[in-house]
């Protein structure tokens, strides 16, 4: 059983994407995480076995994630850091993300790569989540980030994203201030969210990692 968190309807915020968009966007993210998955196959055998051969431990990281509706899923990672990385309890990644002192040497390259995210294709295909919109947080933090704004729970209306407007201009996330900032971009896709601009932050995103922006 799960605690539904999902915001009553009257607080709801509008979005701009209509019955038609939402179901096309669905489909195309279910075909092209399929098609993703085929493609890279070989990328994720590769980077199973380095995972596996530095220390020993499991290459797939699993994370419970809070997604639509309030509903928690597992999210799929490879695992970038140390065994022992959050043994004193849940922490921020810090230090740049890439640069955080807990990842692996293998975990600081896929890290700086985000070649970590590729099992996230699977959550994509499932409907857990989609290739857009606003990436998923623990509970432990979303907790957090309510006491202080209560808007967060309106994240609630879509899927989690592998990407969104807010990576591309927040980065990651290693302090409250820029959590609280993060929901405002995730706040304004919401509102504006079509697929033209989905198209738009896929695009951001794909020309970002050729070029090794940090984000």
């Amino acid at each position: 059983m799960y605690t539904n968190l999902s915001v009553p309807k009257e607080g709801f915020i509008k979005d701009n994407m209509t019955t038609l968009g939402r179901n096309s966007k669905r489909i195309f993210d279910c075909i092209a995480a399929a098609f993703a998955m085929v493609i890279f196959a070989p990328l994720f055998v590769i980077c199973y076995i380095a995972v596996r051969l530095e220390d020993g431990g499991p290459a797939i990281f699993m994370q419970e994630r809070i997604g639509r509706y309030g509903k928690p899923f597992k999210i799929y990672k490879f695992r970038s850091m140390r065994l022992d990385a959050e043994k004193y309890g849940p922490q921020l990644s810090h230090g740049g993300g890439e640069n955080d002192p807990r990842l692996t040497r293998v975990g600081a390259f896929i890290r700086a790569h985000h070649l970590d995210e590729l099992p996230q294709l699977w959550n994509v295909f499932v409907g857990d989540m989609a290739f857009v919109g606003p990436r998923p947080e623990r509970k432990y933090y979303i907790d957090r980030i309510l006491e202080h704004d209560k808007r967060y729970s309106y994240l609630y209306q879509v899927r989690p994203g592998v990407t969104s407007y807010a990576t591309l201009y927040n980065g990651y996330t290693d302090t409250m201030e820029k959590m609280l900032r993060r929901l405002e971009y995730d706040l304004y896709y919401l509102r504006h969210r079509s697929l033209m601009l989905d198209m738009k932050i896929l695009a951001s995103t794909f020309c970002s990692i050729i070029f090794g922006k940090k984000f």
